[in-house]
């Protein structure tokens, strides 16, 4: 047994009318299984669930909002957060996300990638200080050398995790609302590591979240590998470290490069990171999903179809 592959549909939605179409696409491309990813638009949905039903490709996982809320027609992953102190806000999250855990049971996916929110700042946020260093010392983060940064660091650390207790205790609190209803439908929510420095949870809070839970919570931890470098370049964390102790929770991963400039969802071995030590922490039930920008040419996604199924083949044999 072996992980499966998938193609994310961030890759190619924009460019669809039909739902089916798109799925015989992403089949063209030698793809048996596909993410529905937060930018499926309504009009996208029977075509979608004709070509399920008709065995096109197979649903490994949808991420929140699937489908997209009606009058939204863009990507919205963050419309609505749980983190949110406004009423109004969190009903809509929850509505929402019991929607897509529906429609995830419709089309047979296992996991709902999920979004956890954000720290809000009323008026400075401590972020833009670290972005604007390092848009000037781009390898202060990732060496570790750099004083001056790692004090900035430690100073936004501290004013972020003053104001954390609330917006935390809010996003437990709305994944409470969801548990039962994720449980009846057999859907898995996978909590996704984020690239922001003010997005939840942060990297060292994941054990923190899982404790919080029933212990027979249908959740999990979903691992972004364009995400953990981009956090390891700003000295969040390291991400051989990251994985080391968020092995034990992972359910599956979004597949994407970083290159020089930090751009990430990049074809895998066009960017910097380490997908050798990557792939060691797959395990066959996992769900691996390439993740592309949508700026990649055919091209380019056979090609990281291909090492990453020469990574798997490695791990796992033929």
């Amino acid at each position: 047994m072996k992980p499966v592959l998938a193609l994310s549909s961030c890759w190619l939605s924009h460019r669809h009318q039909d739902g089916y179409a798109m799925a015989k696409e992403i089949a063209s491309l030698g793809f048996e299984y596909a993410e529905l990813s937060h930018g499926i638009r309504i009009t996208l949905v029977p075509g979608i669930l004709r070509a399920v039903e008709e065995g096109v490709v197979k649903i490994t996982s949808t991420h929140n909002f699937c489908p997209l809320p009606p009058g939204v027609t863009r990507a919205a992953p963050n419309l609505f957060q749980p983190s949110a102190g406004d009423h109004q806000e969190h009903e809509q999250w929850v509505r929402h996300t019991k929607r897509s855990i529906d429609f995830a049971a419709q089309v047979k996916a296992r996991v709902l990638v999920c979004h956890l929110g954000s720290v809000a700042f009323f008026w400075f946020n401590p972020s833009r200080n670290l972005d604007q260093y390092l848009g000037l010392h781009p390898d202060a983060g990732r060496s570790g050398a750099d004083a001056k940064y790692n004090a900035l660091l430690q100073k936004s650390l501290a004013k972020i995790r003053k104001r954390l207790p609330d917006f935390l205790d809010r996003v437990k609190a709305s994944i409470r609302e969801v548990l039962e209803h994720a449980r009846l439908k057999g859907v898995i929510l996978g909590f996704e590591n984020r690239e922001r420095f003010d997005e939840l949870p942060l990297d060292d809070g994941f054990e923190d979240l899982f404790s919080s839970l029933p212990a027979e919570a249908p959740v999990g931890y979903w691992h972004d590998t364009g995400h953990a470098d981009i956090k390891e370049g700003m000295g969040l964390l390291r991400h051989r470290a990251h994985l080391e102790r968020l092995a034990p929770r992972l359910l599956g991963w979004h597949l994407h490069d970083v290159n020089a400039e930090g751009d990430d969802h990049q074809a895998i071995g066009d960017g910097h990171i380490d997908f050798k030590m990557v792939s060691e922490f797959w395990s066959p039930g996992h769900l691996l999903t390439l993740e592309l920008s949508p700026r990649l040419k055919v091209e380019q996604v056979a090609a990281a179809k291909i090492r990453i199924e020469e990574l798997r083949r490695q791990r796992f044999g033929a």
